[in-house]
């Protein structure tokens, strides 16, 4: 399976941010990707505003996201913001080339480190997996990433890759943690996991809100014996990676760890 992680900063400016992920999303196509990631937040940073943001612009933002996926011929997986009575949801959106559209509601909002995503986000309640090309594939949003759960239930139903998109909070320790609980999720869940965060944007020089989550780069493939196959510095860029999804049956064959689960966990 052969996809592309896209590790950008968002800013406040939707239509700027669409602008990127035009770009992207066409190089990405034109290397033969059959879907493309994008981080957590991809229409806008988190920041004050966000629900009349997404009041504003969530229907010409999933318009234009539909005709893009179309026109690249390649699905789109996108952080994006919906508007929900007097918050906002959180949502990583699945765009696909014959019009369709899928969403996933985060589950487990970031209310740690000093942030309450949930004074201003509803969560949701139910796992997703899509399917693309025939394959199963489970979705997740930043915070999820730290709930072992939620990725075994991914890989129950089919999942044998996750897709994380993040906007992972900067701070003391934050890229380690970042990238052992990437690997970490792969190994309990025999599964390959993709977690793609935003860019650092010290590094990048992108202006980000100075409250909220932007990102610290560092986005990784974690096969399910927890190898790196693939990592990014803090710098925007676009990652082409092709996985072999085989190596999911040979980890659950050679550590069946969820099998030999009692009590469900």
């Amino acid at each position: 399976m052969k996809f592309a992680l896209a590790q950008i900063n968002s800013t406040t400016s939707v239509p700027e941010n669409l602008d990127k992920v035009r770009t992207f999303t066409r190089e990405a196509a034109e290397a033969g990707a059959r879907f493309i990631v994008f981080p957590e937040a991809t229409m806008s940073a988190f920041g004050p505003g966000l629900r009349a943001m997404a009041e504003e612009h969530a229907d010409s933002w999933r318009a234009a996201l539909k005709g893009l996926a179309a026109e690249a011929g390649i699905t789109v997986i996108i952080g994006e913001f919906g508007a929900a009575a007097d918050k906002v949801t959180n949502l990583l959106a699945v765009y696909t080339p014959d019009g369709d559209r899928r969403d996933y509601a985060k589950i487990h909002l970031y209310d740690a480190f000093g942030f309450k995503e949930s004074d201003t986000v509803e969560p949701g309640e139910e796992p997703v997996v899509i399917s693309i090309d025939g394959e199963d594939v489970g979705l997740a949003l930043c915070y999820d990433i730290r709930f072992p759960k939620l990725f075994a239930e991914l890989s129950r139903r089919g999942a044998r890759l996750a897709v994380v998109a993040a906007a992972w909070g900067a701070g003391p320790g934050k890229v380690e943690q970042w990238e052992i609980l990437a690997r970490a999720r792969a190994l309990d869940s025999n599964m390959f996991v993709a977690a793609l965060g935003q860019a650092d944007p010290e590094v990048s020089g992108v202006e980000v809100p100075e409250k909220g989550p932007t990102g610290v780069g560092h986005s990784l493939v974690s096969d399910p014996f927890g190898h790196v196959l693939s990592s990014l510095d803090g710098a925007e860029r676009l990652e082409i990676v092709d996985l072999e999804l085989s190596g999911a049956d040979k980890a659950a064959e050679a550590v069946p760890v969820l099998a030999n689960a009692k009590l469900g966990y």
